[in-house]
This record gives structure tokens, C-alpha cells and sequence, in this order.
């Protein structure tokens, strides 16, 4: 019993020295879908303006600059985990209007809209909005800087620490 006691505390020890690893990982999948999509839709923008007023969108030529913009710079944001809740939020917003707009009509209830890649993506942008900033990010560098100016305690903006130990 005391064997069993032990292995299971060392296998959860191993598993709280490896909790910043999810997020980070999600992190960076976010960022290597949305970067270059982006860098593609904003040196393709016609053809993004042209789908768009295909799928009826108001003012196709505005939202083709504004999403592509977002998927760019917010992608770019989440790579480097700069800011990375206010990132989050564009890309949950793209997210749902694609969804809505361009895969809607392949929505027939709920187990077909969680199907979506793209409902999979939101669902990792949420719990990096909410996570907030991980041991390797810049948002976790600067907090870091507030937590000595602070005494030692986190900014409250700052969210959970995911320092590693």
C-alpha cells in the first residue's frame, strides 16, 4: 500500500513540474494555424474580399483586412505569449463568425458543430484567455517583473502563476 502511495505522489510530483507544458503547447498550435493563414489572407485580400461578399458579409473589403489583420498580428501575439488574453479574444471572435457565416449550414446540432476544427480552436483560445500567461511567455516575464516591484505578489490582471519549480 505504501508502494502505491508513493509511485502515485512521485507520478503527480512529475505531472505539477510539467503543468505549464498544455498550455504552451496550445499556445503555439493556436499560433502556427493563425500566422501564416493570416500572412496569406492579407497578400491574397481580394480573394478574401470576394468570399466574403460571396457569404453576404457587410462590408466584405473592411472585414477581410480586419480578419486577416487579426489572425496575423494576434497569431504573432499568442507565438511569442505577448498579451496573451487580449489575443485570444480577435481569434475566438473570427472564429464564431466563420462558423456562422462560412460552416453553418453544416452545423445539424451540437455534435456536429463541436466536430469543427474550427470550434476546437475556439475551445483552446477560451482556456488560453483564461489561463492566462504560462512560465514561457513574455506575459509570464513581464508579470514576473511586477511580482518583485509588487513584493512578491501578482498583479491581479496577471492570472494564475505558472512559474516552474
Amino acid at each position: 500500500m505504501d508502494t502505491l502511495r508513493t509511485l502515485r505522489e512521485t507520478a503527480l510530483a512529475a505531472l505539477r513540474r510539467l503543468e505549464w507544458a498544455p498550455p504552451l503547447l496550445a499556445r503555439l498550435i493556436i499560433a502556427a494555424i493563425f500566422v501564416p493563414t493570416g500572412w496569406g489572407k492579407l497578400h491574397h485580400l481580394q480573394k478574401v474580399t470576394d468570399y466574403f461578399s460571396v457569404l453576404g458579409l457587410p462590408g466584405a473589403a473592411f472585414q477581410a483586412r480586419l480578419a486577416s489583420t487579426a489572425e496575423f498580428v494576434c497569431g504573432g501575439l499568442l507565438l511569442v505569449g505577448l498579451a496573451t488574453r487580449f489575443a485570444a479574444v480577435p481569434l475566438i471572435i473570427v472564429m464564431c463568425v466563420a462558423i456562422r457565416t462560412a460552416l453553418w449550414d453544416q452545423v445539424d446540432g451540437i455534435a456536429s458543430l463541436v466536430g469543427l476544427t474550427e470550434f476546437a480552436y475556439i475551445a483552446l483560445l477560451v482556456w488560453l484567455a483564461t489561463d492566462g500567461p504560462v512560465a514561457l511567455s513574455l506575459d509570464r516575464l513581464l508579470t514576473r517583473g511586477d511580482e518583485h516591484r509588487n513584493g512578491g505578489r501578482l498583479p491581479v490582471t496577471a492570472g494564475p502563476s505558472r512559474a516552474v519549480t
